[in-house]
C-alpha cells in the first residue's frame, strides 16, 4: 500500500438500543454522510460494513468482525464511523481496539460527529474515553428502562413474547393478548386428556406422529408460507409435549420472566428461580379446565411410569397404591395360568415394593388383588358421590373439620386474632414514637425511656413475628373450604359410575394406602384408605373383606 494512500472502510450500525430519531440515524443516511466525507477528501472507499439490528454492547457482530479482519490484513487503513456509539457502547472492548489494536496495525480511526481522529495530535482523542464511558452508561440506562417497561407490562398481564403458545393466536386487535386458535385448541385438549389418563410424554408424542399431526414449529412456518429453516426432524418429541403440559397459559394464566440475561452486555439467557417469575391469573380464555390441569400436575408429582407387560395389559392403579406401613409404592404383580379348557388366565395383584425389593426384613407383603381393590374403590367413590349429591353441606363441613382438627379454630376466630394482633403492633409503634418525642422534650427521663422502649420493642417484635403465621392460618382455612367445595363438585358427577378407568382415578384419587392383611375367622381383612385429591382421606378407613381362598 502506497504511503499516504487512505483506503477507507465505512462502518454503519443501528439497533434497538440506540436512539432512533427518524432518518437522521438510518443506515442509509449514515452511509451517504460518510461516503460524501470520503469523496471530499479524495480517499478510496474500499467497502461498507453494516450491522443492522445488533446491539453495540459487544463486538461479536458480523459487520464489525469483518471490518477488523480487513484492517488486520491491511486491506483498509482508515475506519470511518458517524460517531463513537455506532462502533460500540462497551467501554473496555472499545478501548482495546482504539488504544491498542488499531495503532499497532497502523489503522486510523475517525468518528465524524465527535470530531475524533486518532491521527491528529490536537487533543481531540483525550475526551474519547469519556465519550465511550458515557455511551456505555447510556446503553446501561436504556437497558434498565426497557426491562422496567417490559416488567410492568408483564405484571399487568400483557404478553411480551414473540409467538403465542400452540392452541392460541395473538389477538389482531391487541398483540399482547391471546385468543383461542380453533384449529389447534382441540389437539391441546386431547394431549391433556391423554396425559390425564396416565399416558407418558413419549407415548403421546409417538401417537401424534403416527397420526401425522403437525408439530407446533412446522405448523408455524407453514402458516407463514415459509420453509422451516431449523435442522430438526419435524416430529413431535417428549420435550415438546412436556413443555406444553406444564404451560399455565392453557388455564388462562400468563407466566413470564422465567429467564433473563446476566447483564445488558450479555445476551445469554439464564433460568430464574420460580419466586422471580411474573404470574398473572385470568388474562385470557382457558383451553382446558382447572380440574384437568390439576390432574396432570398430580401425575407429574407422582412420577407415574407404567412399564410394558407381556400381555400388554397395564393396571389402572399403577402409581396410586402405597404400603400403609412403610410408605413405599406397591408393585403390580401378575400371575399367569391356564384354564383346563386351554384358555390363558391371569391374576393381577399389588405387593409392597419395599418387600419385593428387600424381603421380609424390610416390610411384609401387604398383598391385595386388583379386582378386589377396584371393587372397593369404585364403591367408595359412588358412596362419596351420592353423599356430595344429596347432603353436600354436611359432607363439606365434615371434610373441613377433618382438615382443621389440629388447628381447633375457625376462620372467624383466626381473622379476629389476626386483626387484634395487627392493631396491637400499630399501637406499639405509635407508643414508641410518642415515647421518643417525650424523651426529646424532657417529659420522660432517660431511664424511664429505656425501660419502656425495651418493653414496647420486645412486645412489638413478638407480635410482628406472629403475624405471618396468623395470615397463613387464615389463608389455610379459606383454602380448605375452597378445596372441599371443588372436590364435591367433581365427585358428585360419579353417582352412577359402574366402571373405573385411569382418567377417573387420576382425576379423583391422590393415593390409596393398603394395610397388611389379617385373618378373622374365615375372613381375610385388610384396611384400605383412599386419599382423595384436594381433601385427603374422608373416612378414617375403609375395611376390605373378601372370602379367603
Amino acid at each position: 500500500m502506497a504511503e499516504n494512500t487512505y483506503n477507507v472502510g465505512i462502518y454503519c450500525r443501528l439497533s434497538n438500543d440506540d436512539e432512533r430519531d427518524g432518518e437522521s440515524v438510518s443506515i442509509e443516511n449514515q452511509k451517504l454522510l460518510l461516503q460524501r466525507y470520503v469523496r471530499e477528501r479524495g480517499w478510496n472507499e474500499i467497502d461498507t460494513y453494516i450491522d443492522d439490528g445488533y446491539s453495540g454492547t459487544n463486538f461479536q457482530r458480523p459487520g464489525v468482525q469483518r471490518l477488523i479482519e480487513d484492517a488486520k490484513a491491511g486491506r483498509i487503513n482508515v475506519i470511518l464511523v458517524k460517531d463513537l456509539s455506532r462502533f460500540g457502547r462497551n467501554y473496555i472492548e472499545f478501548g482495546q481496539y482504539t488504544d491498542y489494536l488499531f495503532p499497532s496495525i497502523g489503522c486510523r480511526f475517525i468518528a465524524l460527529n465527535n470530531g475524533i481522529d486518532t491521527m491528529n495530535n490536537d487533543g481531540s482523542t483525550d475526551v474519547m474515553c469519556f465519550l465511550n464511558l458515557f455511551n456505555e452508561f447510556y446503553s446501561r440506562d436504556t437497558s434498565k428502562k426497557v426491562k422496567a417497561v417490559k416488567k410492568a407490562c408483564a405484571e399487568s398481564g400483557k404478553y411480551m413474547g414473540t409467538h403465542a403458545p400452540y392452541g392460541y393466536q395473538r389477538d389482531p386487535a391487541d398483540k399482547h393478548r391471546f385468543i383461542i386458535d380453533e384449529e389447534t385448541a382441540p389437539m391441546v385438549r386431547r394431549i391433556f386428556a391423554m396425559r390425564a389418563s396416565g399416558m407418558a410424554f413419549r407415548k403421546i408424542a409417538v401417537t401424534l406422529n403416527a397420526e401425522g399431526i403437525q408439530p407446533p414449529g412446522e405448523l408455524y412456518y407453514q402458516r407463514q408460507g415459509r420453509t422451516d429453516p431449523r435442522r430438526v426432524n419435524h416430529l413431535w418429541n417428549e420435550n415438546t409435549v412436556k413443555v406444553m403440559l406444564r404451560n399455565e397459559a392453557y388455564i388462562g394464566n400468563m407466566v413470564q420472566g422465567k429467564c433473563g440475561t446476566l447483564s445488558y452486555k450479555s445476551k445469554k439467557l439464564v433460568a430464574k428461580p420460580k419466586d422471580q417469575w411474573i404470574r398473572v391469573e385470568g388474562t385470557h380464555e382457558p383451553i382446558i379446565t382447572r380440574e384437568i390441569w390439576d390432574t396432570v400436575v398430580s401425575i407429574d408429582q407422582k412420577k407415574v411410569r407404567k412399564s410394558e407387560t407381556a400381555d400388554g395389559i397395564k393396571s389402572i392403579f399403577t402409581g396410586l397404591v402405597y404400603c400403609a406401613d412403610c410408605g413405599f409404592k406397591m408393585r403390580n404383580h401378575v400371575e399367569r395360568f391356564t384354564y383346563k379348557d386351554g384358555r390363558p388366565g391371569r391374576y393381577s395383584s399389588f405387593i409392597c415394593g419395599n418387600y419385593a425389593r428387600s424381603g421380609k426384613n424390610a416390610c411384609t407383603i401387604h398383598t391385595i388383588y386388583e379386582d378386589v381393590l377396584k371393587e372397593l374403590v369404585l364403591a367408595d367413590i359412588r358412596e362419596k358421590a351420592q353423599y356430595a349429591e344429596y347432603d353436600r353441606e354436611r359432607l363439606l363441613a365434615r371434610i373441613i373439620r377433618m382438615k382443621d382438627k389440629e388447628q381447633h379454630s375457625r376462620v372467624a376466630s383466626c381473622e379476629q386474632e389476626l386483626k387484634v394482633t395487627a392493631a396491637r403492633v400499630h399501637e406499639l409503634e405509635r407508643l414508641m414514637q410518642n415515647l421518643y418525642e417525650d424523651k426529646c422534650t424532657g417529659v420522660v427521663p432517660q431511664t424511664v425511656f429505656q425501660t419502656l422502649m425495651q418493653k414496647y420493642e420486645t412486645e412489638r417484635a413478638q407480635k410482628a413475628a406472629a403475624l405471618p403465621e396468623l395470615e397463613r392460618r387464615v389463608q389455610a382455612q379459606l383454602e380448605n373450604r375452597h378445596d372441599a367445595d371443588r372436590w364435591a363438585g367433581i365427585i358428585r358427577r360419579y353417582t352412577e359410575i359402574t366402571e373405573l378407568d385411569e382418567t377417573i382415578l387420576f382425576e379423583l384419587v391422590d393415593r390409596i394406602e393398603v394395610g397388611e392383611a389379617r385373618k378373622e375367622g374365615n375372613l381375610r381383612i385388610c384396611d384400605i384408605k383412599v386419599f382423595y385429591r384436594y381433601v385427603g382421606n374422608v373416612d378414617d378407613a375403609l375395611v376390605a373383606e373378601r372370602q379367603a381362598v
